[in-house]
């Protein structure tokens, strides 16, 4: 960033008084018809990220929520939440990588002024989505028992606990196509859709949580399975809504009759530039099963600690995850308007920011970390467990997020081979065989763990930092 562009931004911000930060977040929320290739950068991140900051808080209280109310339960419903999620993250690295080619795709056409084209392409990505879910949840549903043996769950656990995780791997398509279309609206520049989207999610499956876990009132007790249909239910209302938006709204991105066709080519091109965004992410959560598996060594008790804490870890990152997917908007968008220098400077304000951020979230986890695992579980070791896990990874959250805005940013620009080359180092070659050296080879048990957590994103960060200063990703064609 040049001098000019640092007194731009400077004056920029003097000018905004406390009016005029009420109307931008008034705006940021309702909706903008910002075109975001022009104008006041420092605006343009603010008018992008306030909604895509709370869709991803929304998309976090999904796990709190659940875990709030399945600690409830005891120790084994907490670890069979854990041991779900963690092969469930295959799930959402698909719905993700799908999403990081439509994001690109899709900014892109938007950036060079053709909504007919970008609509095209949310259709297909739709359909795609939809395909892919249907083979994972027919073999997820028959087989969740054996999914949980071999993950390491206990014989209680396989026995009467499975039907949280056979309803959630069933039930995949809604986290599909919720993933999909808020993808569209992001891209598209309607970001404030999509957090309305995971608002009507949320409040759904927060009624209905301790309604079918718990049995209150006319509703049936489920316990554990009652959270996985609450669940399904919320994001299904919310894939309803998305729809209705696509074909009955007035934003940026309509779907009509004409889009509705399958193109084989355009899917093929979307296909391909997913396998980067589906590979990259596949690296990094088959890298969480890993340290999953590895914990699970400990007991129950441990897995469940870690499962809070990453939980906790999750909920306070995903607004940095809005962020990256603000700067991924920008990148797409500015690299359609032929603005590659806007691009890259959209990418280290938004980076700055999101450090500042995580580095003030960070010191609250690192000084009292029992006080945020304490509110989900009360058992003593659980607590113990999960706070030193809450504390050591905390250490990393300014690593962590800088290096979510530089990859959120190759995504952006339709490079997706970069970030799965570096998650491929970062994960693979670094995380997992020191989690294992650490925990067992040095015997730091599941501290070692954790420990190898913040060491390979940090690698992962500055990596990224190397790549993207060679400036390759701005000759990207999507």
């Amino acid at each position: 960033m040049g001098i000019n562009d640092i007194k731009s931004n400077y004056i920029f911000l003097k000018k905004l008084k406390l009016s005029n930060i009420w109307n931008n977040i008034k705006e940021a929320i309702s909706g903008t018809d910002q075109d975001f290739t022009k104008g006041s950068l420092p605006r343009a991140i603010f008018l992008l990220s306030v909604p895509m900051v709370l869709e991803m808080i929304m998309e976090s209280v999904f796990a709190v929520v659940d875990i709030f109310f399945v600690s409830k339960l005891g120790a084994d419903a907490v670890a069979t939440v854990g041991i779900t999620e963690s092969v469930m993250t295959l799930v959402y690295a698909i719905g993700f990588g799908l999403a990081m080619a439509t994001t690109a795709m899709v900014s892109r056409r938007i950036g060079e002024h053709k909504p007919k084209e970008a609509a095209t392409t949310a259709f297909q990505a739709i359909i795609t989505g939809i395909s892919i879910s249907l083979l994972i949840a027919i073999p997820g549903y028959i087989f969740a028992e054996d999914i949980l043996r071999l993950m390491g769950a206990s014989h209680h656990m396989v026995n009467n606990l499975s039907g949280y995780t056979r309803l959630m791997l069933g039930g995949n398509v809604v986290i599909m196509l919720l993933f999909i279309i808020n993808a569209v609206f992001r891209s598209a520049g309607d970001a404030a859709i999509s957090m309305r989207v995971l608002w009507l999610a949320n409040i759904i499956n927060i009624i209905l949580d301790p309604c079918l876990i718990f049995g209150l009132g006319p509703f049936p007790e489920l316990g554990i399975t009652g959270a996985a249909i609450a669940t399904n239910i919320g994001r299904g209302s919310a894939v309803i809504y998305q729809f209705y938006i696509l074909f009955r709204g007035k934003r940026r991105i309509k779907l009509g009759l004409d889009n509705l066709k399958i193109e084989i080519n355009l899917i093929w091109r979307l296909i391909k530039l997913s396998l980067g965004g589906i590979g990259q992410n596949i690296i990094a959560t088959s890298s969480w099963i890993g340290l999953v598996r590895i914990v699970s060594i400990y007991g129950s008790e441990v897995v469940a600690a870690y499962t809070i804490a990453i939980r906790v870890m999750i909920f306070t990152l995903m607004p940095s995850w809005g962020l990256s997917n603000a700067a991924a908007t920008l990148v797409g968008q500015n690299l359609g308007a032929n603005q590659p220098d806007r691009a890259e400077r959209s990418v280290w304000l938004t980076g700055r920011i999101n450090m500042i951020v995580m580095g003030l979230i960070s010191i609250l986890f690192i000084v009292m970390p029992e006080v945020f695992i304490g509110i989900f579980i009360s058992d003593t070791k659980v607590v113990e467990v999960g706070s030193i896990s809450l504390r050591i990874m905390s250490y990393g959250f300014i690593a962590y997020a800088m290096g979510m805005v530089l990859i959120n940013s190759f995504n952006g620009a339709g490079d997706t081979r970069t970030p799965t080359l570096i998650n491929f180092i970062a994960f693979w070659i670094i995380e997992i065989p020191l989690a294992y050296f650490l925990a067992i080879g040095l015997n730091l048990r599941e501290n070692g763990v954790f420990m190898s957590v913040v060491i390979s994103e940090t690698i992962l960060t500055l990596l990224a930092f190397y790549f993207f200063r060679q400036g390759k990703w701005k000759l990207m064609k999507v």
